[in-house]
């Protein structure tokens, strides 16, 4: 008998007398005992403010995203403890890798993401400056910064491993302390997870907390730096949304909710093709991975009225293959359903959705003690004039089919679900593919478009990936989880600064165009990563441009565009004086102008942002350059990226070309 604990305020607390038995969905006995403890929810959020939301934000973004990235590799290194618990929650081994290495890939691709696209600092820096006054003295620039209250996330039975590894990675990769509490049936594998957590030692202390059981007044305790993440049934979110307190206090509320997600095949694909077997490949994957329970899982099937029959058969087939029983049979394809309220639960779903469609196969329940169903195809004949099989969802492995007469009306069957978190559609047309993406994306957190020149490396319409938005707009929640940085920017607070250069300079870390500059004592390019400082500068000596280096660059490059060689043609151009130089080389002279040769510090030029050309050089203008230290990030344990501002100015001080240099540089002399 498993017995999963609760960790508050740095403490594991032991079920209570009222805890309750979770029955196995595959034998159908007492497999452990859970929550029942008396926790302090005021305790645990003290804790968290005080000890852990400090602790995190002292970190910079890059020093979580290490964290973060640690964590993933301890939890990698353990997995097949997870693994273990897996076929008790009715999953077999596939669905285990969906939860497991699903998650802790979702928090090593946070971790990367929060190394490559979020600063080496504290503040994040959204969108550009913006200019308030004529002469640049007083500007703008939107930031974002680390909430300073708690996490409260709140995780569905399906995942749960995946469901609490997606939500912690972006919060704390933000910098916010979270509160977890786990669906109760599946909620010891949740908790074994989480004791590896705790027992990496990588976190702060109060950076984690673990609920097992009732949430009690926690909810009716927070504040407007708060946030509550929901995934689970749309009936449960909408009690959870009127809670007076979260209403009051403006606290933020993320939604994924259950949806009944569509896949369309396409008018092009016919039985045979490519796309026709790929949507088939498809279907019967996510009607049987997790025994359906899925809140991506294809719900409705929606084909042309001449392929119904094909499909059906089709489907059927494949379907009426599928091995049923112990998922921890290596021979077994699908398991049993979470629990056994679960199973009832479909078939009372069932039973609504058979008023409106005909049974193609399934159906049944195997002879077998636990929570187990067959694979079950319903077939709709007038999805038009229909309404449970667009608004009920048999959570589990079921599928309705359902006719369209073209593709205008294929958009709009989908899109009575009332909001999804993903759609498919399989077509090798890519007009098809626009009008379909134009009719229904308003519809769908996701638009998953199939066929065989992806076939061979898409990741499948059920998996929701850390890179992309996983949320949906109605009835699948109108949230959003994940979408890479945008998922972290979820528990940030984005806030207007307005100041000076130098006042918005030293709150974001980055040099800004009119703040001071820092005369360093040598030249930058011999200076380390840690002596160079922001705002470090050097103005060159100017170089004049000659009509013979025009002419050299456009021979030796071979670009004898007519603005470089024929002043006349040059002239009609509205954009030109007459001949001028080239863009590119102007950024050859101006590397020419502050490079030093000698070794040094300095490893490489990794590239360049933002090019842009202001102004026209003509032969016989002077160029110089100003160099400016604008960010530094560290890259790796022997070098960082310093980003720098070059501008370039002409012989009368207008700036004629400005861009971001980019340079690897040790943090040693070598």
């Amino acid at each position: 008998m498993l017995t999963p604990e609760s960790f508050a305020c740095g403490q594991w607390i032991a079920p209570g007398d009222a805890a309750q038995t979770i029955t196995g969905p595959v034998t159908a006995q007492p497999i452990a005992r859970a929550g029942g403890a008396a926790l302090d929810f005021g305790a645990m959020l003290d804790w968290a403010k005080t000890r852990g939301g400090p602790a995190l934000r002292d970190m910079t973004f890059h020093d979580r995203a290490r964290m973060l990235k640690a964590l993933a590799g301890y939890l990698d290194g353990r997995k097949e403890e997870l693994y273990a618990l897996n076929p008790m929650t009715g999953a077999t081994r596939r669905d285990g890798w969906v939860d497991i290495d699903g998650g802790i890939g979702t928090m090593f691709l946070l971790a990367s993401k929060g190394r490559r696209d979020m600063p080496d600092g504290h503040v994040y820096i959204d969108g550009e400056v913006q200019q308030l006054s004529r002469e640049g003295g007083f500007l703008g620039q939107h930031i974002a910064v680390p909430l300073q209250g708690v996490a409260v996330h709140i995780n569905a039975f399906n995942f749960p491993v995946w469901g609490m590894l997606e939500k912690l990675a972006p919060a704390l990769l933000a910098g916010v302390p979270c509160i977890v509490k786990p669906a109760t049936q599946t909620c010891y594998l949740t908790e074994a997870c989480f004791r590896m957590i705790v027992e990496s030692g990588l976190l702060p202390e109060g950076a984690v907390q673990l609920v097992i059981g009732r949430t009690g007044d926690l909810l009716d305790r927070l504040g407007a730096q708060d946030v509550v993440a929901f995934t689970g049934s749309a009936d449960t979110a909408l009690t959870l949304r009127a809670n007076p307190t979260l209403l009051r206090n403006s606290v933020r509320f993320t939604s994924e909710q259950d949806s009944l997600n569509a896949a369309v095949l396409g008018p092009d694909a016919g039985a045979g093709s490519p796309e026709f077997d790929l949507f088939v490949k498809e279907a019967v994957a996510e009607i049987t991975t997790k025994a359906g329970q899925k809140c991506t899982a294809m719900r409705r099937l929606i084909v042309p009225r001449s392929a119904m029959e094909d499909v059906a058969q089709a489907l059927a087939a494949k379907l009426g293959e599928v091995v049923i029983g112990d998922p921890a049979d290596k021979a077994t394809q699908m398991g049993a359903l979470a629990s056994l309220a679960q199973k009832e639960d479909v078939q009372a779903k069932l039973a609504q959705l058979k008023a409106e469609a005909r049974v193609i196969c399934g159906d049944s329940a195997p002879d077998l003690p636990g929570a187990f169903l067959s694979p079950t195809l319903l077939a709709c004949d007038d999805p038009k004039a229909a309404s449970a099989v667009h608004s009920v969802e048999a959570f589990g492995p079921v599928s309705t089919l359902m006719p369209y007469d073209d593709t205008g009306e294929a958009a709009r069957l989908a899109n009575a679900g009332g909001g999804s978190l993903v759609a498919s559609l399989f077509t090798h047309d890519p007009a098809v593919a626009r009008e379909v993406t134009l009719e229904s994306a308003a519809h769908h957190g996701r638009l998953y478009i199939m066929n065989r020149d992806s076939a061979d490396e898409a990741t499948g319409h059920g998996s929701p990936l850390p890179h992309m938005i996983h949320g949906g707009p109605g009835r699948a929640g109108g949230g959003e989880e994940l979408g890479g940085v945008r998922g972290v920017l979820h528990y940030m607070q984005r806030t207007a600064i307005q100041g000076s250069p130098d006042v918005l300079s030293a709150i974001t870390g980055t040099w800004i165009k009119g703040s001071a500059e820092v005369e360093g004592p040598d030249h930058p390019f011999q200076r380390t990563f840690n002596e160079i400082a922001i705002g470090e500068t050097i103005h060159t000596r100017s170089r004049e441009v000659t009509l013979e280096d025009v002419e050299h660059f456009a021979h030796f490059t071979g670009d004898t565009f007519y603005a470089h060689m024929d002043e006349e043609a040059a002239r009609a151009n509205p954009f030109f004086p007459g001949r001028v130089a080239h863009g590119y080389l102007l950024l050859s002279f101006a590397a020419g102008l502050f490079v030093q040769p000698d070794p040094g510090p300095v490893l490489a030029n990794t590239g360049l942002n933002g090019l842009s050309f202001q102004k026209p050089v003509s032969p016989g203008d002077s160029i110089a350059v100003r160099l400016t230290c604008k960010r530094k990030t560290r890259r790796t344990a022997t070098y960082g990226e310093v980003a720098w501002n070059a501008t370039l100015t002409n012989q009368d001080g207008a700036q004629v070309a400005e861009y971001e240099l980019l340079t690897m540089v040790a943090y040693d002399r070598p």
